[in-house]
């Protein structure tokens, strides 16, 4: 019996937004959901009761990272990642099936294998569908993701069509290498931004035994509109009883019209990668922190914060950034990871409450 079940509590009125929770052996993720990204065991510049804090429920770690440094088996040596890390909530791993589109100009593809130089030191690295399984199993998450074969926009026609059959390919292959009973896999559609491509993707990967799906390939340079109909065409032909996850995605405006669309699950860097550049999240939009205007403004980021960085000032903030304390961009990014998950908190209340719509009309107006 599967040790994962996705219960659909609620279905808004107006949008396809949808309230649920994720069980899963590390305890249940209430969505819509957003996961900070903890690539190399760790949310970067926070510790584990700091990323608590913020309300995250799931984490997300990295497979290709981890297998180069420390290593998958070192990971499982050190108890696997809930213990190495001290985060004791669900994770999910990416496959290192975003590093074939992030490391292009370094990586081949075959059939058989995506072929890497390791961005540390130059060695080859070599990662199948079984391999990609395999650490993810000694990491020990909660969620692994399928090794999908990801093609950088604009493409032909025929390398996109070909790089989503390979996905499927490969997708079944992950799955008939997976051995834990206490891990779920999540397939990933693939496709660019052809809707009949992530069609046919959705439909053969929803006949195969998954635990939920994710849609890839998205948020890599494409505009957003295109990123919402890839969405809108692909979230009704996958299971309604199992979890959607938009990989790499991203704004706030974005998690709010994507969730619009029927996903339910979300992960991004950037919270934390804009907080360690100055710049925060707030209902009245971002404040760049470096900016003049801040000196001497004694208000918090956001009135009614509950994070550790709206206990300070504005000014000391800024402060901080222009003395290079590091102190600064770890109040940023637990302000932003805390923004994101009040956010998503409030999605799930105005969802059960049929006003979603007007939830989201009201939040584009104050970031305006």
């Amino acid at each position: 019996m599967s040790q994962f079940e996705f219960k659909l509590l609620h279905r808004d009125a107006s949008t396809l937004a949808r309230r649920g929770v994720f069980l899963t052996p590390h305890g249940p993720v209430q969505t819509p959901a957003f996961m900070p990204v903890g690539t190399q065991g760790t949310v970067k510049g926070l510790t584990i009761d700091q990323v608590v804090a913020t309300g995250a429920e799931m984490i997300l770690g990295n497979t290709y990272h981890l297998a180069l440094r420390p290593g998958h088996e070192t990971v499982r040596r050190l108890g696997g990642l809930h213990a190495m890390s001290g985060w004791q909530g669900p994770i999910l791993t990416d496959s290192g099936g975003f590093q074939i589109f992030s490391l292009e100009a370094i990586n081949q593809v075959t059939e058989q294998a995506a072929t890497f130089r390791s961005h540390l030191d130059g060695s080859i690295v070599r990662l199948t569908p079984e391999h990609s399984i395999e650490i993810q199993e000694a990491l020990g998450s909660d969620v692994a993701m399928v090794l999908d074969h990801v093609v950088a926009l604009p493409a032909t026609a025929e390398q996109v069509e070909d790089a989503m059959a390979r996905s499927i390919r490969w997708a079944r292959r992950c799955l008939e290498a997976a051995n834990r009973d206490d891990q779920a896999r999540f397939a990933i559609v693939q496709g660019g931004l052809d809707t009949n491509l992530r069609v046919q993707c959705a439909r053969e990967l929803a006949a195969m035994e998954f635990e939920g799906y994710a849609v890839g390939g998205l948020s890599v340079g494409e505009a957003p509109a295109e990123m919402y109909r890839v969405t809108s065409a692909t979230c009704p032909e996958l299971p309604q009883q199992k979890p959607r996850y938009l990989m790499g995605v991203g704004r706030p405006i974005d998690l709010l019209e994507s969730v619009a669309r029927g996903i339910d699950l979300f992960d991004c860097v950037m919270p934390t990668r804009n907080g360690r550049n100055a710049l925060a999240f707030t209902n009245s939009g971002q404040l760049k922190l470096r900016n003049a205007v801040h000196r001497e403004d004694v208000r918090p980021l956001e009135a009614g914060c509950p994070c550790l960085a709206c206990r300070h000032s504005r000014g000391y903030i800024r402060h901080l950034f222009n003395a290079n304390e590091m102190l600064g961009p770890i109040l940023l990014s637990i302000h932003n990871l805390t923004y994101y998950q009040r956010l998503m908190s409030e999605a799930r209340q105005a969802i059960e409450e049929d006003r979603y719509e007007a939830f989201v009309a009201e939040k584009k107006a104050g970031w305006a």
